[in-house]
């Protein structure tokens, strides 16, 4: 097709038919609605006409633009009216036989050359066009929820397509202001493709009561800098509509981490869908409310009753790396006193002047005043031995991630410090409890894990592990309520909360580019254009460290046992090749060398 496509029919009013029928409306295209409940087509007429009024009054338009727009809308309830279409978009529920039956009326319908794009998010593009009369017009054209505003469309090709149909799209998404990715036809494309087994993993990580549902979602927000947390989000798409997307996803990859979570068939089965029912993984005030209000399930406020924290005056962080600096910034910045202890006193004294640094960052920001930098400095003692923790409350150990060095440093905190000190490792990824078993007293070990940079992330995992004494667990939550940071209880196994859903989602994203599915650019816009990410899934990669992930992804395979979960050959050979990220200059990517 040469010619550009600009008579597009919408077939399915709903809320994401009446969002795409907005945006084509907008971009100048004529555009025809169908649906056959009369009662959708009146309400996309008026959310049509309720948005570009309020377009009107933040002058982002005028009247007279408006009014060309909603001349541009036209309903029908019968799919003869899309006879002159160029395009029928198709938005029906996802259901194949609804879908089927809807291309294949459009068969007899529509000219020789018109093209049809289904918007499945699940459903296979190919078998769909190999039921159609005109399979190399038929493919796939995912926008993303709410229409307007994301700017990501998924093109989907089959095996049957011509090229000159996924052109033909491909540029109207472009005219549309959209970024169009164009992806081969396999379940869940590539945001969903990874978006869903994410969510799904989180669903099974709270059935089984690792964490609860608040926990996990404040977890991936704050510590990952998600927009939404995994149970919300699965409330916001709905748990059914999860359900179908997996159960596609499973039926083709057999990977058990896309099995749908047997709690995602037990709320769906009993009506509770989410937002739109008015209760999912969470209560709304109202369907389709986005008011969480509280349930049986919403904890208690902080301070209601259970263990009486220890008293803590005086904090010991162990390591002189970027990770240690930050944790005894973030104790020193909110009254406490540091002793921040290295392998000597020249190391300690560079994790110090690393910490003035940072503070003389914070003033020229005006984050903070001079004054207030130097009484935090003057908290913060370094120190060349551990012995120079014999009187702090609680020591922070935050040394490098290898178990036998920290078994042997918790060994020696076990004869320096004071009875009733609170010991803490920031591990992210190794048992605490073994750390804990290195001492005499494993009923005051507990895990603290910080997130880098510590002074910015607000996240805290708390990690007890089963001889954490209750006031230990207590303690340590109050002092990270002091520190102003967010947080959250799990339990002692591989990955906690974030690394255990992170780590698989990025490993996930390797094996699609091995896979040669689709290129590094493609899947890192479609997660920060699609589903709303700060960064993509290689970008990330590349700032964590191969080698870090790769040891994390082997931590989790290691646990966990789920073939789904073993390292992407890709990352291995990346390693092992000494291609580690940034650090090195190169990894997915290029780096210009510092």
């Amino acid at each position: 097709m040469d010619t550009p496509l600009s008579t597009i029919a919408v077939v399915g009013l709903g809320t994401m038919g009446t969002g795409i029928a907005e945006v084509l409306a907008r971009a100048g295209r004529e555009v025809v609605g169908i649906d056959i409940s009369e009662a959708a087509a009146r309400r996309a007429v008026a959310s049509l006409a309720a948005s570009t009024a309020r377009s009107v009054s933040r002058e982002r338009i005028t009247e007279e633009e408006r009014r060309d727009i909603l001349a541009r809308f036209r309903t029908y309830s019968d799919l003869q009216a899309a006879a002159d279409a160029d395009l029928v978009i198709e938005v029906v529920p996802e259901s194949y036989e609804a879908k089927q039956q809807v291309v294949r009326a459009l068969d007899g319908i529509l000219r020789p050359d018109a093209i049809i794009a289904t918007g499945t998010n699940a459903l296979s593009v190919t078998r769909l066009a190999a039921d159609s009369a005109r399979p190399e017009r038929v493919l796939g054209m995912h926008f993303f929820n709410p229409a307007p505003a994301m700017r990501l469309v998924e093109v989907v090709s089959s095996v049957l397509t011509a090229p000159q149909a996924v052109t033909a799209v491909t540029d109207l998404a472009h005219a549309l202001g959209k970024e169009p990715v164009e992806v081969g036809d396999r379940p869940g494309f590539v945001a969903d493709g990874l978006l869903f087994g994410y969510l799904n993993q989180a669903a099974a990580m709270y059935e089984s009561r690792y964490a609860s549902r608040e926990d996990i979602d404040a977890a991936m927000r704050l510590g990952c800098g998600l927009p939404m947390g995994p149970l919300a989000l699965l409330d916001l798409i709905g748990v059914d509509t999860a359900r179908t997307v997996l159960e596609a996803m499973y039926a083709e990859s057999r990977d058990r981490l896309h099995a749908p979570a047997p709690i995602l068939k037990q709320l769906a089965e009993a009506g509770l869908t989410g937002r739109k029912a008015g209760r999912g993984f969470y209560t709304y005030a109202a369907p389709d409310s986005a008011e969480v209000v509280p349930d049986a399930l919403t904890p208690a406020p902080e301070g209601t009753g259970g263990a009486v924290p220890r008293e803590v005056r005086s904090v010991g962080v162990a390591g002189s790396g970027t990770m240690a600096s930050g944790i005894a910034e973030v104790f020193a910045k909110a009254g406490y006193d540091v002793v921040l202890a290295a392998r000597s006193p020249e190391k300690a004294e560079t994790a110090k002047a690393r910490i003035a640094k940072s503070l003389a960052r914070s003033v020229d920001k005006g984050r903070l005043t001079a004054e207030a930098r130097d009484e935090t400095l003057a908290r913060i003692t370094p120190a060349g031995s551990l012995d120079s923790f014999a009187d702090v409350d609680l020591a922070v150990e935050a040394v490098a991630e290898d178990l036998e060095v920290k078994r042997q440093l918790f060994a020696i905190l076990d004869k320096v410090c004071k009875p009733g000190a609170v010991l803490a490792t920031t591990t992210s990824s190794l048992p605490v409890v073994a750390c804990a078993r290195a001492t005499s007293r494993p009923q005051d070990v507990i895990g603290m894990h910080f997130f880098n940079p510590a002074p910015a992330m607000k996240l805290v995992e708390v990690v007890r592990t089963v001889l954490t004494a209750d006031d230990v667990h207590a303690t340590v939550r109050a002092v990270t309520a002091k520190i102003r940071k967010h947080p959250v209880d799990c339990g002692d196994r591989a990955g906690f909360i974030v690394n255990a859903l992170l780590f698989p989602y990025l490993n996930n994203a390797v094996k699609m580019v091995q896979d040669h599915y689709a290129t590094l650019d493609a899947v890192d816009a479609a997660m920060k254009l699609g589903g709303g990410y700060p960064m993509g899934p290689f970008e990330l990669l590349d700032v964590v460290g191969l080698d870090v992930s790769l040891a994390i992804q082997r931590v989790l395979h290691d646990e966990f046992r789920e073939p789904g979960l073993a390292p992407a050959p890709l990352l291995e050979h990346l390693v092992a090749a000494g291609c580690l990220g940034r650090k090195t200059g190169r990894g997915f990517r290029e780096y210009a060398r510092r």
